[in-house]
Order: structure tokens, then C-alpha cells, then sequence
């Protein structure tokens, strides 16, 4: 295994990084001060990451970016959700 665990543990630190967040905002519909353009740049990211991780067939980069773009989503669908609408 050697070096190799230092890419397990940051692949369970990245997956969980966004749920607190997620928890947060689901509980409290609170969007104050969540910039939607940085999660929506960070699952993009999510998702460039995944097809890259598709593309090696490497597991934990497929598994870190599948639980990162769901938290993300989730927070992106909220703050589009809550956001008040402008006319």
C-alpha cells in the first residue's frame, strides 16, 4: 500500500469537505453569504474530475468526485431554491 494511503485519505476529506455545508442548508434554508458562481465552478470541478477518474478507471478519484458533486448539487439546488427573485 505505502504512499497510496495519503490518496485514500484525501479522497475521504475531500468527499465529505461539502456535507456540513449541505447539512446546513437544508436544515436551515439559510443562503446568506453561499456564493452560488464558487459551488457552481466547485461541481464543475466535481464533474471534470469524475469523467477524468472514469477515464483512468481509478476508483477513489471516481468515488471522491461522485459524494463531492452530490453535496455540491444539493447546495447549488438550495441556493437556486431560495434564492429571492429579482425583476
Amino acid at each position: 500500500m505505502g504512499f497510496e494511503i495519503f490518496g485514500y485519505i484525501a479522497t475521504f476529506f475531500s468527499a465529505i469537505s461539502a456535507i456540513p455545508q449541505a447539512i446546513k442548508v437544508i436544515r436551515t434554508r439559510d443562503i446568506t453569504g453561499i456564493s452560488f458562481t464558487t459551488w457552481l465552478i466547485g461541481f464543475l470541478a466535481s464533474i471534470s474530475w469524475f469523467s477524468y477518474g472514469i477515464y483512468l478507471s481509478d476508483i477513489p478519484l471516481i468515488a471522491t468526485n461522485i459524494m463531492t458533486s452530490s453535496s455540491q448539487l444539493i447546495i447549488l439546488y438550495v441556493i437556486f431554491k431560495e434564492s429571492p427573485v429579482t425583476s
